[in-house]
């Protein structure tokens, strides 16, 4: 293949580098009744996040002065290409479904107080409006500014003396494209991916969870450092965002 075969075959959609997240937009406030909601959109993957409040706790949590935080996930039937059949048609939550909104769940449980929320639930809906590659990623950045939104109120409502999420929580697809390492894949790179990860990360740069996967050829101890790496360096401008959102708002 000559130079400029190779430089064709590496073009990413809209011309991004091999490092570079696709472009985030948040709209808050799209459902009234919730104590949280945003639109959350990388690139043209869209999921809406919706925080409730309930002033109880599972069972297990009951009288240890303790909150909970959990997530539900759903990909609306034409968020992809061909249309996804309900779930509750079939009364059964899938496992990618499961998995992925325990995801979110643990994500989010990583950055809060529980101690300071006392004795509430916050569950986080994460709704995929519009699919393309990095859903469960999307999801959970989306999940933080929700989350974050309905603690906010509980605090300017005078409920706690100061919000119970420490820090931001952030996600990030990595993986290995045609030999080559790039973050925040879309869908046309996730399906061709040799090597597919997900990075879920805390503002101050610690994990909490890395979720890696060989589609072919097993993958070396040099690439998955390397794609550590990149994935903290483009999850590290998420936070960016999520930092510069949190001081327009308190």
């Amino acid at each position: 293949m000559t130079k400029k075969g190779a430089d064709t075959a590496m073009a990413r959609a809209g011309g991004r580098k091999a490092g570079e997240i696709r472009t985030i937009r948040i709209t808050e406030g799209v459902q009234k009744h919730a104590e949280g909601s945003v639109l959350f959109e990388m690139g043209e993957t869209k999921v809406v996040c919706a925080a409730s409040l309930e002033e109880r706790v599972p069972p297990f949590l009951k009288g240890t002065g303790r909150g909970w935080v959990t997530a539900e996930y759903s990909m609306l039937p034409r968020a992809t290409n061909t249309r996804v059949a309900r779930e509750g048609r079939t009364g059964k939550v899938q496992g990618r479904t499961y998995e992925i909104q325990r995801l979110i769940g643990r994500a989010l449980r990583a950055v809060v107080d529980f101690e300071l929320l006392g004795e509430r639930t916050i569950t986080i809906d994460c709704d995929v409006l519009q699919a393309d590659g990095g859903t469960r990623t999307a999801s959970i950045n989306g999940a933080w500014i929700a989350l974050r939104q309905a603690c906010s109120r509980l605090v300017s409502g005078g409920v706690l003396p100061r919000n119970p999420v420490r820090e931001p929580v952030a996600a990030i697809s990595v993986g290995i494209v045609d030999g080559r390492i790039l973050v925040d894949l879309d869908y046309a790179e996730d399906s061709s991916a040799q090597v597919d990860m997900n990075v879920v990360m805390t503002g101050s740069g610690t994990l909490v969870e890395v979720q890696g996967t060989a589609e072919g050829a097993p993958f070396t101890r040099g690439q998955l450092d390397a794609m550590l790496l990149a994935a903290c360096a483009a999850g590290q401008r998420i936070v960016r965002v999520q930092k510069a959102w949190k001081r327009g708002k308190r």
